[in-house]
């Protein structure tokens, strides 16, 4: 029924308003092929799929840094959502999360910082959180240290929201996304369509073009993308642009104005907006600086306790710095 009251919202369609944008179009085509298709094409065999289990919310898996693809039959994911403020913002109704997405590309391009770290060394970064209780008002600050195995054989060190541990190396045929050695991460395409076709792949899809990938697997694609450019923050050369890029090409990405980052700045913010979610929902933002597209950090929502004793804090995290050292514990 669903696919009949969109056409029939077609239908109705004012003719004044503005074209749609191709992300939008895109999700439109994929879905009128569904409709036409009838109801025995959409039943979705069962085959495993992408699932990021969020024990706190998606900012508590970035502190932890690693987001853990589990196989799972039944096809169901979880995770938290939050809606965005009612704002506006007369000078940003004309520009898009595509022109914002690939102007984060291109700052990018032009600032990032080219590395080639050994196998034996370690990636040391230095994130700030600031959490806020929605409830009460009350504001925590946390630094988090993190020092990752450039090559995954040895233990790390990962910081939580003030918590740490040692995350000892994978064991053999275990794997993670998104990838935290340095030789998978140079693996990964720096064409995005080429990153979107590959992520869409990973998790049992045969697409050949951005056509053929569902909803689903655009799910799928915008999770992985978003868990790759908030776990790793130092990528070989090329990668964080094709991400960024990437997500543009993402049907459902949304401009959210008039956000403000950790230190306080107001920035522009792209969000997701999930077909499979409630209407008005989101997850995470990406918050941008409105003119230079330079990247002010995330916004999130995580949670703790259960039933009447949950706790939903806002929280604000940005990356402070980060180097290549030798051995871990060790500072820059």
């Amino acid at each position: 029924m669903r696919d009949i009251d969109e056409l029939r919202e077609l239908r109705d369609f004012d003719t004044g308003t503005p074209p749609l944008d191709d992300a939008t179009r895109q999700r439109a085509r994929a879905r009128l092929l569904a409709a036409i298709d009838g109801p025995a094409a959409r039943v979705r065999p069962r085959r495993p799929v992408l699932r990021i289990a969020l024990t706190a919310g998606l900012a508590a898996a970035v502190a932890a840094g690693v987001l853990v693809a589990v196989r799972d039959d039944d096809g169901t994911a979880t995770h938290r959502t939050a809606k965005p403020p009612a704002t506006s913002a007369p000078a940003m109704r004309n520009v898009s999360a595509q022109t914002v997405l690939k102007g984060a590309a291109a700052y990018a391009r032009e600032h990032e910082r080219t590395v080639s770290p050994r196998d034996d060394q370690f990636i040391y970064t230095r994130e700030i959180i600031k959490e806020t209780n929605q409830k009460t008002g009350a504001t925590k600050s946390y630094v988090d240290e993190n020092w990752r195995s450039v090559d995954g054989s040895k233990r790390s060190w990962i910081m939580e929201i003030g918590h740490g541990w040692w995350s000892p190396p994978l064991k053999k045929g275990e794997s993670v996304w998104p990838p935290q050695d340095w030789g998978a991460l140079r693996k990964l395409p720096t064409d995005p369509k080429r990153l979107i076709l590959s992520i869409a792949n990973e998790f049992g899809g045969r697409a050949t073009s951005l056509d053929d990938i569902s909803d689903e697997q655009w799910w799928q694609v915008h999770f992985s993308l978003a868990g790759l450019l908030k776990l790793v923050p130092v990528m070989p050369e090329g990668l964080r642009p094709a991400a960024y890029e990437a997500l543009g090409m993402v049907p459902g990405v949304k401009l959210v104005p008039n956000q403000k980052d950790a230190e306080g700045r107001t920035g522009v913010a792209v969000a997701y907006d999930d077909p499979t979610r409630p209407e008005g929902s989101f997850g995470s933002y990406f918050i941008f600086d409105p003119k230079t597209y330079e990247f002010l950090g995330f916004r999130d929502v995580r949670t703790s306790g259960d039933g009447a004793a949950m706790k939903t804090y806002t929280q604000l995290s940005y990356l402070d710095s980060w180097a290549v050292v030798d051995r871990v514990k060790e500072r820059p």
